[in-house]
């Protein structure tokens, strides 16, 4: 199960998966978005389950893990991907309405931790594999971004406590994504054109001069999924080209 699915990281993540051998259930708001997505994995021999679903919605989330578990016959992974600033407007916290932190930390925190008992719930018999995504903006002060830094902050504190509970069936663990030119990474920063982006990454200074890809994101998540992982838990992993 991978959330926010239908686009961006998620998207990454979900044909990553499916590249390593998973069935994958795909969810968004967006029913299109899913659709496409599901033929990329399917072309890769792979089942695909597109279901429209808001993350924010613990009743949506339940039935999302009972039609993957009826349809592709069990749950061992999921990703808690969905996440972002819902009007795209970065702010101070000081001046940010209550009706708008409230959003974010719906969809940044409340959706995880959500989704991750849900998860837990589909996996106490057979164990599996809870990646959240958090955020380098999770470490340090967050100047005009500061309820998303909050609720990415408290996303890694969360992973950290449910390793714990979940234990020893369930790893749980995060990926931190640096700078990742999304849509709404584009839409926060104004970085619309090529011309902005640089002028952003030098601004910010990434020591391996580049913008991080989806694919980077989705590489460390499969990394986090797999046997590979089998002894790791509790922890957050930074993708961040070093910044």
């Amino acid at each position: 199960m991978v959330t926010g699915a239908g686009k961006g990281i998620g998207r990454a993540i979900a044909v990553a998966l499916a590249e390593a051998g998973a069935d994958v259930a795909l969810a968004s708001r967006t029913q299109a978005d899913l659709d496409t997505v599901a033929e990329k994995i399917r072309a890769l021999g792979r089942k695909a389950l597109p279901l429209a679903t808001d993350a924010t919605d613990t009743q949506a989330l339940e039935r999302l893990s009972d039609e993957t578990v009826a349809r592709l016959g069990k749950l061992t992974i999921w990703v808690n991907n969905a996440g972002g600033i819902p009007d795209g407007t970065p702010r101070y916290l000081t001046r940010t309405p209550e009706e708008n932190f409230d959003a974010q930390i719906a969809l940044n925190l409340k959706a995880v931790w959500m989704g991750s008992t849900v998860a837990a719930r589909a996996m106490a018999q057979d164990g599996g594999a809870i990646i959240n995504i958090s955020s380098r903006a999770a470490f340090g002060p967050q100047v005009k971004n500061g309820p998303y830094g909050a609720a990415k902050a408290a996303v890694n504190s969360l992973t950290s406590t449910l390793s714990v509970e979940a234990a020893p069936k369930i790893r749980v663990n995060a990926v931190a994504p640096g700078p990742v030119p999304t849509e709404n990474f584009d839409e926060c920063m104004g970085t619309d054109t090529v011309e902005k982006r640089d002028e952003l990454l030098k601004m910010i200074g990434v020591p391996l001069g580049r913008y991080g890809r989806p694919e980077d994101i989705a590489a460390a998540v499969v990394y986090m999924a797999s046997p590979a992982a089998s002894w790791v838990t509790g922890q957050c992993l930074y993708v961040t080209g070093g910044r």
